[in-house]
């Protein structure tokens, strides 16, 4: 006697949902239109499908599992059940149910979702309102502009509602009419050798009608293309590859659906004189021996502008100084970061004898050695 349970692969106590769970499974694995000559698969199929119509019926899996067979009760030869000897000459994958084997093979053979027309609309019209495509914008800025911020004005190319069908996609003057190639059902059948199923209309992509003739100014998408100045705003302290969301500025949806929107790249020109690291700036100050070692106070750039910078007396050289405050806002939290200064001290000229003699003069009067701390 046949074990289904085992035939499925299912333990004694599972569900009816566990049941056709394994019954989907191995249909796709094992169904002959999909191993064309497999009289093994063929076989494993005929037994697929009598486990199933026997343990799907709550009533007919109680009684196999007191008898190990349907008896007397089960269903006669070519009902689905034992009896049946696994005839599944005429399987209808019709079925309206959900997770079906018509939703399987529907998937199958490539009828996945419903079929577009080469405008973009799909036959017999949109089911609802469908949202506009995002647009993208590359933006040049200088480090400033990047910076600081900027409000300009672009040129882009979108697609708006078309005016001669008022997004609709369809001539005004034309109506609709019922789909011959479904006859309204919006479903056809499908023959694939000893099996029948279900689908979507291709003609009608499933409405049951022809919604009419396409608009001509359009072609049937309900929108045109046209091209518009915008004016846009780029927050201050946007960096290299940040993105700036426009909202509602994209392409237009369909039926009513809402627009799309404009996402602006930006590439940041380099400074020649700051250097980014996150929200704070780094820049190098060039002094000299007396303004190092006495101290003094510098004039820097900064992004307001001059600003008197104190450089500590004994500075070294590569030592960085920070300016609180100076640094790039950051768009989020309204702070900025700080502007780091690494000081680079530059020996004068020593073409003069006068200079090369000072500095002698100075190695005497305070003579050191700086590198003390390589011999520790």
């Amino acid at each position: 006697m046949k074990d289904y349970y085992e035939i499925l692969g299912v333990g004694r106590n599972a569900s009816i949902n566990d049941i056709k769970k394994a019954y989907r499974k191995l249909a796709r694995k094992y169904h002959p239109d999909l191993n064309p000559g497999d009289k093994t698969a063929e076989q494993r199929f005929k037994e697929i499908n009598e486990a199933h119509e026997t343990l799907k019926d709550p009533e007919k899996k109680k009684q196999y599992d007191l008898y190990g067979s349907l008896g007397a009760h089960g269903p006669g030869p070519g009902a689905g059940g034992p009896g049946r000897g696994g005839d599944f000459e005429g399987f209808d994958f019709n079925s309206s149910g959900s997770s079906t084997f018509g939703d399987i093979f529907e998937t199958i053979f490539g009828n996945m979702g419903e079929p577009r027309a080469r405008s973009g609309r799909r036959p017999g019209g949109r089911r609802g309102p469908e949202p506009g495509e995002d647009l993208h914008y590359s933006m040049n800025l200088s480090f400033m502009d990047a910076a600081n911020g900027i409000e300009t004005t672009i040129q882009v190319s979108h697609r708006q509602p078309c005016a001669a069908c008022k997004g609709k996609g369809i001539d005004a003057a034309s109506k609709q009419s019922t789909c011959p190639a479904c006859g309204g059902r919006g479903r056809v059948q499908k023959q694939s050798g000893f099996m029948k199923f279900g689908s979507v209309c291709p003609n009608c992509g499933g409405s049951g009608v022809l919604p009419g003739a396409p608009c001509r100014a359009c072609g049937g998408d309900g929108r045109v293309e046209t091209t518009s100045r915008l004016r846009v705003r780029i927050p201050a302290g946007v960096d290299n590859d940040s993105k700036v969301r426009i909202a509602g500025k994209g392409n237009a949806g369909r039926d009513g659906g809402p627009a799309g929107d404009l996402i602006i790249t930006v590439r940041v020109a380099p400074h020649k004189v700051f250097r980014r690291s996150g929200h704070d700036l780094e820049m190098t100050l060039p002094v000299t021996y007396a303004e190092a070692a006495l101290g003094a106070k510098i004039e820097i750039p900064t992004l307001e502008g001059s600003a008197l910078f104190k450089v500590p007396p004994g500075t070294a050289c590569g030592q960085r100084l920070r300016l609180k405050g100076k640094g790039i806002i950051n768009p989020k939290t309204r702070e900025n970061g700080d502007l780091y200064v690494e000081i680079r001290i530059v020996p004068p000229s020593t073409k003069d004898l006068k200079v090369r003699e000072l500095l002698k003069e100075i190695e005497r009067v305070a003579p050191y050695d700086p590198r003390e701390e390589l011999r520790r």
